[in-house]
């Protein structure tokens, strides 16, 4: 049964970090729609003034953060040591499990563009706490194939034989970056019970009888099978699925848990420096 579409939304800009302009696709207020996913930023920009101060030092505890860029340089470090840069195509998956503190510094490329996209994913109870990790993807590592006018990169989950590098995620998760030529169709079967959502970047197009355009996102309702036809100009969207978790959500600001007590034990532990496990 083909789904029909739940939802559109319409990416709003706001300013997040230390002075960062991106635009929210979905977050706090949404996140029983979403489950289980809990925010998607949209920070594609021309203008560094609108995202060089970046996101200073901050903790992470009971997500998975997923940044994927398009254009420019995001480099990152954290308290473990680890550091690095997310350059153009690349993909971080970082679980912050037990506890991380962590900088994101967008520089954007040689012409002043940064274009990315940040989703969190939320974790189950029974993970919560697992060891931080992260897995860095560089885009010669994300495979791309072509059926019928698609051409489709496979971030995670399979697609057509092919599985995306990220492997091991609570969620069962699928990330795929999907462009169509002009007039082009694109047929997906996707997993009954779960939770799945389009969102545009380029062009424009319709799926579930609805038209969609850059920076709009459709969330689909119950079914197994989605349907998306491009424009003229053909479409480019990213098409992401999970599994809900339907587990009771306590989120203030980096931090998400199952309970306010863990919510408070996380901050208060993080005030007194033994948040890192």
């Amino acid at each position: 049964m083909e789904r029909n579409a739940a939802r559109i939304i319409a990416a709003s800009p706001v300013l997040e970090g230390a002075g960062v302009h991106l635009n929210r696709v979905f977050g706090f207020s949404e996140v029983e729609l979403f489950d289980p996913f809990l925010l998607f930023d949209d920070f594609r920009s021309d203008t560094p003034a609108h995202y060089l101060k970046g996101f200073p030092w901050h903790p992470h505890r009971g997500i998975e953060t997923i940044t994927y860029v398009l254009k420019g340089d995001v480099e990152h470090g954290d308290s473990l040591g680890n550091s690095g840069t997310i350059s153009s195509g690349d993909v971080q998956w970082m679980t912050a499990g037990s506890g991380i503190v962590h900088q994101e510094m967008p520089k954007g490329d040689k012409d002043g563009a940064m274009h990315g996209f940040q989703l969190w994913a939320n974790l189950p109870a029974k993970s919560k706490m697992t060891a931080p990790r992260y897995q860095e993807i560089t885009a010669a590592q994300i495979p791309e194939i072509v059926v019928d006018g698609a051409r489709i990169k496979v971030i995670a989950g399979e697609c057509e034989g092919t599985r995306g590098p990220v492997t091991d995620i609570f969620t069962e998760p699928e990330y795929l970056d999907v462009t169509l030529a002009g007039n082009a169709r694109f047929q997906r079967l996707t997993p009954v019970g779960h939770t799945v959502l389009l969102y545009a970047i380029d062009g424009s197009g319709t799926s579930a009888s609805a038209a969609v355009s850059n920076r709009q996102l459709v969330l689909y309702g119950s079914g197994s099978e989605i349907s998306v036809e491009a424009g003229p100009e053909g479409l480019r969207f990213l098409l992401l699925s999970g599994k809900p978790l339907n587990e009771p959500i306590a989120w203030r600001g980096p931090i998400v848990m199952n309970t306010e007590e863990e919510l408070e034990t996380a901050f208060r532990e993080y005030q007194q420096g033994n948040f890192i496990k």
